[in-house]
């Protein structure tokens, strides 16, 4: 290399500060580096930072051993933020929300089933890989890239002095003027900020965690006695069933509501005819996007299940689930059927589920729908034959929690109703399945995610409400809604959390109960129907079927 050096000065120089440029506009991104989609614009990078000029007065005054070291430490920890702002972006476009550095590291297996479902075990290696190694490889340029502009500060070190003092007046006088250019100010800060973010989101994790033990341990139905709990349904059979990302959107949106508004409205008249009536709300989820579990153990708690932390706290107490409050009456039998389920499930125990029918336990051999490992209407068939349609030899009626998943992302493909008496093995969904959309082709397309959304709850909606017409009697009692909202990119990224939610049976009584809710009649709640937080739906239903509250406080 040397040797080249001497017989070509022009190039080597030329190519020496071509580097040096190079190494100076990585670091620039990095520092300017937006944590969303939305802030990803030239605009953003037309700033001054001031971490790079306070580096730059550190750099300068350090003996060389020390200002190597340093120059690294601070590259390797520009290229952690500008990682950590890139799964912010990934975040806030699919979940609503920012990474969370304490809490979100199990995501990423979900994640990773999720690719692999959606594209196959080859691709989802290869992306697995890849982003393992942008990552690495980042942080490493970024560390070098410090290390080069340090010594070519000391090179030119008068220059570089009086540089950083011009840059450091040009700053402060672009806040205390606060100058900005379309809204955004020139000064910037922006790591700095972001280290602030992620130092107070951890301590206020921590602190999060401690206070929500002491919340999970008070239960207004904690000690109630299993006799004065929901008397006023003794005798029904229960379906608790939640519909993958089914939220306000669905119903609200002008590209996916009125296919979906068109479904429930049809529905509805069909269960009328068939005798049963229904009632809707609207609950605002703990989640959006993502993460259905959280969804399901704030509706069934009763608690505020808004991260990973407070989920694993919830799942390893004594709270009183909905489920759980029927198998205490004694009266009930309790089964979960969960086609989502792919392995060990130790949630059964808080849950209160004396059966638990997870994805392999439901006879299927048909294909996947990507994620879905079997379509809705099969595992209603499967509920049907399995559980349902089983005489309860001790007496006692049914409580069942159904978790339905043809409406999860990517929505591509996604199956088609068949008369219920064919569906066999699942087979018969082989040529249905290939006919349908790959998850490649709408999976990037926002009009057509949307499009395809719209379809997949239309399809959950009706496989459901068939079931009931086909198989409900007098004593079924169906409370079903939606987890969470779809993610931002099919839902907005300003949309509510709110999801829909509706109870129907056939005995008036049951509908009665709760008419001081002022819910909606049918299946589609109107716009400005009561909207309450997903926590609060437990003790509202406890209350309106008899329950009498007896504390629990420790």
């Amino acid at each position: 290399m040397q040797a080249w050096r001497e017989r070509h000065p022009v190039a080597a120089l030329t190519l020496s500060w071509v580097v040096t440029f190079l190494a100076a506009v990585l670091v620039y991104i990095c520092l300017e580096m937006p944590n969303t989609l939305g802030q990803l614009r030239l605009m953003e990078f037309a700033r001054i930072p001031a971490e790079a000029i306070m580096a730059a007065v550190i750099l300068l005054s350090l003996p060389r051993r020390a200002r190597v070291i340093v120059a690294a430490g601070f590259g390797a920890l520009v290229g952690t933020i500008a990682v950590l702002n890139m799964f912010d972006m990934g975040f806030n476009e699919y979940l609503g929300r920012h990474f969370n550095i304490i809490l979100d590291w199990s995501l990423f297996g979900d994640a990773r089933g999720y690719l692999k479902d959606t594209f196959g075990g080859t691709a989802t290696q290869v992306i697995t890989v890849g982003v393992i190694a942008l990552i690495v490889v980042l942080i490493v340029l970024v560390a070098l890239a410090m290390v080069r502009l340090s010594n070519v500060l000391v090179t030119y070190k008068a220059i570089a002095t009086k540089g950083t003092l011009i840059a450091g007046t040009v700053w402060i006088t672009l806040t205390a003027f606060a100058l900005e250019f379309h809204g955004i100010p020139l000064a910037a800060d922006h790591t700095a900020g972001v280290i602030k973010y992620q130092v107070r989101a951890v301590q206020e994790t921590l602190r999060d965690e401690a206070e929500f033990k002491k919340v999970a341990k008070v239960d207004a139905f904690g000690n109630t006695p299993g006799s004065q709990l929901v008397p006023d349904l003794r005798g029904k059979d229960m379906i608790f069933t939640f519909i993958e990302s089914y939220g306000r959107s669905a119903i609200e949106d002008p590209i996916m509501a009125p296919g979906v508004d068109s479904t429930l409205a049809a529905d509805t008249q069909a269960l009328s005819k068939a005798g049963f009536a229904a009632k809707s709300g609207w609950l605002t989820s703990a989640t959006y996007g993502g993460s259905s579990w959280l969804g399901h153990s704030t509706t069934m708690s009763g608690l505020w299940v808004s991260n990973q932390q407070r989920y694993r706290t919830v799942m390893a107490s004594d709270h009183l689930s909905l489920t759980d409050a029927f198998k205490k009456t004694g009266d009930y039998d309790t089964v979960g059927v969960m086609p989502g389920i792919q392995k060990g499930w130790p949630e059964q125990s808080f849950y209160g589920l004396d059966k638990v029918y997870n994805a392999f336990q439901l006879g299927y051999q048909g294909p996947k729908f990507s994620w879905s490992t079997m379509p809705d209407q099969y595992a209603l068939e499967q509920f049907q034959k399995q559980v349902h349609s089983k005489p309860r030899t001790d007496g006692k009626s049914l409580m069942s929690l159904l978790i339905l998943t043809s409406s999860h992302q990517p929505w591509a493909p996604i199956p088609k109703l068949v008369p219920w008496d064919q569906l066999g093995n699942g087979s018969i969904f082989d040529s249905i399945e290939k006919a349908g959309n790959k998850a490649s082709s709408v999976i990037a397309d926002t009009t057509k995610s949307r499009q395809e959304y719209g379809k997949s709850i239309q399809y959950s909606v009706n496989s459901l409400t068939q079931w009931l017409e086909r198989y409900g009697n007098d004593n079924t009692v169906l409370v079903f809604l939606g987890d969470h909202q779809p993610i931002a990119r099919v839902s907005g990224n300003h949309a509510s959390r709110d999801v829909p939610i509706s109870i129907v049976a056939k005995d008036p009584k049951v509908l009665q109960k709760i008419d001081s809710w002022n819910w909606s009649d049918g299946l589609r709640p109107a716009h400005d129907a009561p909207v309450w937080k997903m926590s609060s739906f437990r003790d509202k239903f406890l209350t309106a079927y008899g329950s009498t509250p007896h504390p629990k406080t420790n």
